[in-house]
């Protein structure tokens, strides 16, 4: 081979080398970082070694002036491209476009390391709270509140949940970030860690359906009592298995302090139900043994209802008067007084499903 054609050969295979080292023309969306170059009227150049010169101008200047109006020649930025060459030669970018990238970027380490941030609930609604990070609004489902600041109300009543959530406004709460999805613009936030999560999972799982334990009431609310059975775990004890009779406030059985046995009716999760009536005998066992359908026997009226009226024969063992017996609801009431004790007769009697229908007419005949 001549000398010319080694030279050239070798000329040829320094250029291939350099253009494959010549970096890809940065693309769109794609966020880089360079040195503020110049700053021109409305508009800031950067240094983009080695893809060229990037500007920010137009509507991307305008979006991010606050900033851009601090900047200085030699300062560092980091901005998103949203065209990659324009007509003059620049890569033009766009600085609020990278702050937003990177925030999210930041939300989803957020998520992925359990990061524990202390934000300020700025809004309630009936879902939950409403709270800022870093521009960025966020939610957190009531369901994801601790149990101190657990809305306890009754039946799940909106406008009682609403009010005690409200006053959670304007505090600070240390949560940590469950979701940050750029696309739908959704951060959820949690009171609870990951970490304290697991290690509740891990209390709870130490119990099993039918243990029984003591504990102590930490709070008496209407739809039923929380018990305290270890420290850091709670759990509930609806009102429908507070008694085997009818419970007409939970706060005249039970106050804050009272030490009960309960018994361990599901476990689930995080989450531990407890009864307290089943650890005492079932009055309708008793009462299979001593009635039957069409008997007629002696009851006491404890409540009225839409249906009609709810006589007791037994302590734990009440059935319903209905109120087509009767002309109206007032007749109903004038007829069996509450406290007044009345013959009736059994028409239903499943004691197995703890059910009682009774009639005050067909035991008052004649």
């Amino acid at each position: 081979m001549s000398e010319t054609n080694t030279a050239a050969t070798a000329a040829s295979g320094v250029m291939e080398q350099y253009v494959a080292n010549i970096p890809d023309t940065p693309e769109v969306g794609q966020i880089v970082e360079g040195t503020v170059s110049a700053i021109g009227r409305a508009r800031v150049y950067i240094d983009l070694h080695p893809f060229g010169a990037g500007l920010i101008f137009g509507r991307e200047y305008m979006n991010a002036r606050d900033i851009l109006r601090k900047v200085a020649v030699g300062d560092t930025i980091a901005a998103k491209v949203v065209d990659a060459g324009n007509e003059d030669g620049y890569i033009e970018l766009s600085l609020k476009e990278a702050r937003q990238a990177l925030i999210w970027a930041d939300a989803e380490a957020a998520v992925k390391n359990g990061t524990i941030l202390s934000l300020e609930v700025k809004e309630a609604n009936k879902g939950g709270l409403i709270m800022d990070w870093q521009g960025i609004q966020g939610f957190l489902p009531a369901s994801q509140l601790s149990a101190e600041n657990y809305p306890r109300v009754d039946n799940g009543d909106k406008d009682k949940i609403l009010s005690a959530l409200n006053d959670l406004v304007g505090k600070h709460l240390s949560v940590v970030m469950i979701t940050a999805d750029q696309k739908e613009g959704k951060l959820i936030f949690s009171e609870k860690s990951p970490q304290e999560k697991e290690a509740k999972e891990e209390k709870v799982n130490k119990y099993e359906v039918g243990d029984v334990l003591s504990g102590e009431v930490t709070g008496a609310v209407d739809f039923g009592v929380f018990v305290k059975i270890e420290d850091g775990l709670e759990g509930l004890v609806h009102i429908s298995e507070l008694d085997w009779g009818l419970v007409e406030d939970t706060r005249t059985m039970f106050k804050v302090g009272d030490k009960v046995q309960v018994k361990v009716i599901e476990v689930k999760d995080d989450k531990i139900s407890l009864s307290i009536k089943q650890l005492r005998e079932n009055p309708w066992e008793t009462a299979a043994k001593k009635y039957q359908k069409d008997d007629t026997v002696n009851g006491v009226v404890i409540k009225y209802n839409k249906h009609g009226a709810l006589a007791s024969i037994e302590e734990g063992v009440a059935g319903l008067v209905h109120i087509s017996e009767f002309e109206s609801e007032d007749d109903l009431k004038n007829t069996l007084p509450l406290g007044g004790v009345q013959q009736f007769k059994i028409t239903l009697f499943e004691p197995n499903e703890q059910r009682m229908t009774l009639s005050f007419k067909e035991a008052n005949e004649g």
